[in-house]
């Protein structure tokens, strides 16, 4: 602290030769004139700092005492800007620039936003511009509370915003809304049914009437767990206690067989490029842009468009509003090629692989797999023929209520 009141009040660094210099330290100490910094340079030398105040009243002390003071430097603050005496221009810019750092620290220059995973940065920052958070806005302007509860309206996702203003840097902290737990429909019964051809391996049933057993085959659409329960009837009754509607449940694993195609041209587009190119350049400024067109314009068609964006970024890794663009144009014309047969097969293979266990899903398992190639019309067709373990079993409601009761018929003997 006491270095920060030096350098404000200044202060001048003086060196004082002479037969007893320790005599002008008394003096000095007598007069009331501070000093610090004192080093002896020889017996006959020393060096030493003083105010800013007191720098006039060192010469005629030292003369006293037949010593010689000579200021070598003078430092601080007033020093400082007494080197812009007779330098308008440079005074006007450090004012301008002092004046620039004092109001453009109360705009938003960059935004941060934090906590979210589902819901993207770029729908928050969408919304928040809306509602006049962006880059140049005026910070003590803004209602961040009012902007956060009409962002939180509009944005699906979120439970919770915070807009905390830290200088020129707008904190966005958010908390997503939790999933809502799956909440099973039982007051509608279900049939379980089969959604692939198969044979059944292992049948689980959780609630329901199995109609099916293991071992047996069953097609697509069928119902392997009934909802509707035959109710059991006393032992020696003849009559029929009728059924009961149920939401069936359980696992249906069977071996399936699939059996999938995919088909690419052996011939195909390809670029080839001209040579001819086109480079622009543009300045992006708090949201804005100013262009600096190249030679020529941009081509009408057949070309890439390659960008570059060069952020301003200050030590810590934080980028600032400021940042060149460099957009590249690449003329090309296209031209039929031959495919490497080998490759098209094997992206072909790879892409059916894909769609199989998308097909049986993550719990389902590959047993066997065999590829049939063939070439016809200037294509190549693959086909994959599977043999798999999937839990085939798919709820399919129907209607009626849970409990409900479906009389049986009733029988009897001649008396």
């Amino acid at each position: 602290m006491q270095a920060i009141i030096n350098f404000l009040r200044g202060s001048v660094l003086f060196t004082v030769t002479g037969a007893f210099p320790e005599r002008f330290l008394n003096l000095c100490a007598q007069a009331g004139v501070g000093f610090w910094d004192l080093e002896w340079l020889d017996p006959h030398t020393l060096r030493l700092r003083v105010s800013r105040r007191d720098a006039r009243r060192v010469g005629p002390l030292a003369e006293k005492v037949l010593c010689e003071a000579r200021a070598r430097r003078h430092l601080g603050f007033p020093y400082f800007l007494a080197g812009f005496r007779k330098r308008y221009a440079l005074l006007l810019g450090l004012a301008l620039s002092l004046a620039a750092v004092c109001l453009l620290s109360r705009f938003v220059l960059t935004i941060e936003v934090s906590g979210n995973k589902t819901v993207s940065t770029a729908a928050i920052l969408t919304e928040l511009s809306r509602q006049g958070v962006r880059v140049g806005a005026y910070g003590p302007g803004l209602d961040v509370r009012r902007i956060s509860q009409e962002s939180l309206l509009r944005l699906d996702g979120l439970a919770w915003m915070s807009i905390n203003l830290h200088g020129t840097r707008a904190e966005v902290l958010v908390r997503e809304k939790l999933p809502e737990p799956e909440v099973r429909d039982e007051s509608t019964p279900a049939n379980v049914v089969a959604q692939a051809d198969g044979v059944i391996l292992d049948l689980e049933v959780l609630d329901g009437q199995a109609a099916f057993q293991e071992g047996e085959a069953v097609l697509r659409g069928e119902v392997v767990i009934s909802g509707t329960m035959d109710l059991r009837e006393p032992e020696y009754s003849a009559v029929d206690a009728g059924q009961r509607l149920v939401h069936a449940r359980g696992n249906v694993w069977a071996r399936t067989y699939r059996t999938l195609t995919a088909q690419i041209p052996l011939e195909a587009q390809v670029k080839r490029y001209t040579g001819e190119e086109e480079t622009q350049w543009s300045l992006l400024a708090l949201g804005r842009t100013v262009n600096f067109f190249g030679k020529g314009g941009v081509f009408s068609e057949g070309y890439d468009k390659i960008v570059e964006t060069h952020p301003l970024t200050l030590p810590g890794g934080r980028v600032m509003p400021l940042a060149l663009r460099r957009t590249e144009y690449r003329a090309y014309v296209t031209e039929p090629a031959a495919l490497n047969a080998g490759a098209a097969r094997s992206m072909l293979e790879e892409r059916l692989l894909e769609r199989l266990d998308a097909l049986i899903g993550e719990d389902g398992e590959v047993l066997d797999t065999v590829f049939t190639v063939r070439e016809e019309d200037g294509m190549l067709a693959v086909t994959l023929r599977a043999e798999c373990r999937e839990q085939i079993g798919r709820e399919v409601p129907f209607a009626g209520s849970v409990g409900e009761l479906i009389p049986g018929t009733s029988s009897g003997g001649e008396g």
